[in-house]
């Protein structure tokens, strides 16, 4: 444990804050059903229409007309592609569902209280995900638990930079203007703890039972928040 207190926790989502299977088994099942007709609908909305130009200069094809890009997103999401266009067309398409109530947020109870505890402890609280920032503040804005986008100071996704580059993490570190040792990670990733701490970030692998960490990955481990403050002493800024 650092003499030096943690100002702010940056968290991960899935496998850290919420399940696995929800993303898997909920969220993306509900983009890619409702796809095709959400850009048949939407296509000429200037944002709709920018992801998808977007799309196909990623794909080096801006031949593609709009069955075959929205074909070629329905594979990227069957390959969990992390690419930029396609997290903006889920979160605008999650977005409808969870306005229409056909969709819940869901967050781990022990996230959800452990969180609004370090938040009222003074300490900062930032979201990194590869999922969009829509998709984050829609997933943390309507839980059981009520609204929780409130305790956060900032969200981070694909545009800051891939999540296994420490740059993302040095970026991110300077939006909240703290020097990274006192700011900490966590995720269920070890690739991307690897990058956080190479950025000088103290991290935390969360080990929700959804994934096999790999041996010897070198950080801490918790199986669910109650267990952080003792890892890395209370939590206060």
């Amino acid at each position: 444990m650092s003499s030096h207190p943690i100002r702010a926790v940056l968290t991960d989502i899935e496998g850290t804050t919420s399940s696995i299977a929800f993303v898997k088994d909920v969220l993306f099942p509900f983009a890619r059903t409702r796809l095709a007709g959400y850009v048949a609908e939407h296509g000429d909305e200037p944002a709709v229409a920018a992801a998808l130009a977007d799309a196909r200069r990623l794909a080096g094809d801006e031949t593609l007309d709009r069955d075959g890009t929205v074909a070629l997103l329905q594979s990227w999401i069957d390959a969990d592609r992390k690419a930029t266009p396609l997290k903006t067309l889920q979160g605008l398409i999650w977005e409808d569902g969870y306005r229409s109530g056909s969709l819940k947020g869901d967050i781990y109870p022990d996230a959800a209280e452990f969180l609004a505890r370090w938040r009222n402890e003074g300490v900062a609280l930032y979201v990194y995900s590869s999922g969009s920032v829509l998709a984050q503040k829609l997933i943390f804005g309507h839980t059981e638990f009520g609204d929780l986008t409130v305790l956060f100071s900032g969200f981070f996704d694909t545009t800051v930079g891939p999540k296994t580059d420490h740059a993302s993490y040095a970026a991110i570190a300077e939006v909240a203007d703290l020097p990274p040792f006192r700011m900490l990670f966590l995720s269920d990733n070890t690739a991307e703890l690897d990058a956080a701490r190479e950025a000088g970030f103290r991290t935390i692998a969360l080990d929700r039972g959804e994934v096999v960490l790999p041996e010897g990955h070198g950080h801490p481990v918790a199986t669910n928040f109650s267990q952080i403050d003792a890892l890395e002493g209370t939590l206060k800024a």
